[in-house]
C-alpha cells in the first residue's frame, strides 16, 4: 500500500497491491519547500502517522484537528477549510522532518473548483468524496511520496 502524489498532474495516485486509484488534487499555489512558515508543500518520503475524522459527515469542518459540528458550503471557496477527513503527514527524510509540525494534511476542501491546480497553503486538498474513500482504504503507516513528476522506472542494467 502506498501513495504518490505528483505535483506536475495535481494528481495522487494509491496502491495496495490489486487496487490502483487516481484523484486529482490541489498542492500549494507557492510551489515546493519545506521552510516553516513557507506555505509550500514539501517533498520526499512520508508516512501517514494519523488518521482524523472517521465517520464525520462529509464536508465537516475541522479546526486544530477536532471537528467543530459545523457543514461547510462547499460551493463557497472564500476561506481555506480542512474538512471530511485528514490524513495527517510525518516527513522521513532530514530535509521534510518538520512536516509534522507545520501541519501538512491530505485533506478534503470547501474549494473543490481548486482541485486539479495548485492552489493550497502547503496541504494536498482532495474534493471530499474522493477523501472518505482513500481515507477508508489508507491504515496509519501509509508510505506517502510526494515528487515534482512522475517517478522514472530504472531498467535493469546487464552487467
Amino acid at each position: 500500500m502506498d501513495i504518490l502524489i505528483i505535483i506536475e498532474d495535481q494528481k495522487l495516485i494509491f496502491t495496495d497491491g490489486k487496487l490502483r486509484l487516481e484523484y486529482p488534487v490541489s498542492t500549494s499555489k507557492y510551489g515546493e519547500g519545506f521552510k516553516e512558515g513557507s506555505m509550500k508543500t514539501p517533498l520526499g518520503r512520508f508516512e501517514v502517522c494519523e488518521k482524523i475524522g472517521d465517520g464525520v459527515s462529509a464536508g465537516m469542518i475541522f479546526r486544530d484537528r477536532f471537528p467543530t459540528g459545523e457543514i461547510a458550503d462547499l460551493k463557497d471557496a472564500r476561506k481555506d477549510i480542512i474538512t471530511s477527513r485528514i490524513l495527517r503527514l510525518n516527513g522521513l527524510q532530514k530535509r521534510n522532518s518538520n512536516t509534522l509540525d507545520r501541519y501538512i494534511y491530505i485533506h478534503g476542501t470547501n474549494d473543490e473548483g481548486s482541485i486539479g491546480r495548485k492552489a493550497s497553503i502547503g496541504c494536498v486538498r482532495m474534493k471530499n468524496t474522493d477523501i472518505i474513500g482513500l481515507f477508508d482504504k489508507v491504515r496509519t503507516g501509509c508510505p506517502v511520496r510526494i515528487s515534482k513528476r512522475m517517478p522514472t522506472v530504472r531498467k535493469a542494467q546487464n552487467y
